[in-house]
């Protein structure tokens, strides 16, 4: 009865759920921004029991998210800052917090045999997070746009989820549609997160600007995605060419020419 009792008791010790450890959630922030660090740290919360700590986890994230926008359109154009400090220090901030608020949890929780999620979790959680933060960077800079009297274009959206494509004056509806048919074969154009496009066409070439999160400059495998992405596409368009532009907060911004 007593060695029952104790192998019972060290049983409902092994805690449940999985956690993301502090490297995690860095590597995260750095890829995805502060909505991710937020989600892995809440979800880390709810692991640990601790309910109002997440409440408290989303609101700050949401605000630094907001500070991020406020902080991009205010700096002024001929101010050039390198793309990755913005990542590198919201990525601190998030090692600190989680360092302060999350490390001795995260320690008991793998130490006491808790399990923790694999990269390959993180690194989707981040992807998601960074579409849907430079998704509306970039819908917010389409409307600055139009503001100025840049666009004077069309704008169709496809999908469920309206993925949407900005394009000139000098290509057709159908051009359009052809367009976003291939980005449907390809799978960019899905129904889990909407994507925002410009659609320019230069003599017989198509240019398309995707925006993307800071790291795309210097993370091989985001860009080789996009390298296939081009070359998929292109089987598409045998009689024009398709240039991938890859911009981080403007359409000016261009950080990588695929083509």
């Amino acid at each position: 009865m007593e060695e029952a009792a104790i192998e019972k008791s060290v049983f409902e010790e092994i805690p449940t759920g999985k956690i993301y450890t502090e490297k995690a959630i860095q590597s995260g922030t750095f890829l995805g921004g502060p909505l991710v660090a937020g989600y892995l740290m809440a979800e880390n919360f709810k692991t640990f029991g601790d309910f109002n700590n997440v409440k408290k986890t989303w609101i700050i994230a949401i605000l630094s998210t907001i500070v991020v926008f406020g902080l991009i359109f205010l700096i002024p154009e001929n101010i050039k800052i390198p793309n990755v400090i913005f990542p590198l220090i919201y990525m601190g901030i998030a090692g600190y917090l989680a360092k302060k608020y999350q490390e001795q949890k995260i320690n008991e929780h793998l130490k006491n045999g808790g399990e923790k999620f694999n990269g390959w979790r993180t690194a989707g959680v981040s992807l998601i997070g960074c579409a849907v933060t430079v998704g509306a960077i970039l819908s917010i800079s389409l409307l600055n746009e139009a503001g100025s009297g840049r666009l004077t274009e069309s704008t169709k959206t496809y999908g469920s989820v309206k993925n949407e494509i900005v394009y000139q004056n000098n290509i057709n509806e159908n051009e359009t549609d052809k367009i976003a048919r291939s980005f449907e074969k390809t799978g960019f154009f899905d129904d889990s997160l909407t994507k925002y496009i410009y659609l320019e066409k230069l003599d017989n070439n198509y240019e398309i600007s995707i925006s993307c999160n800071e790291s795309v400059e210097n993370d091989l495998t985001v860009y080789q995605s996009f390298v296939q992405l081009r070359k998929d596409m292109q089987q598409d368009f045998p009689n024009n060419k398709i240039i991938l532009k890859l911009v981080v907060n403007d359409l000016d911004n261009v950080v990588k020419r695929i083509e």
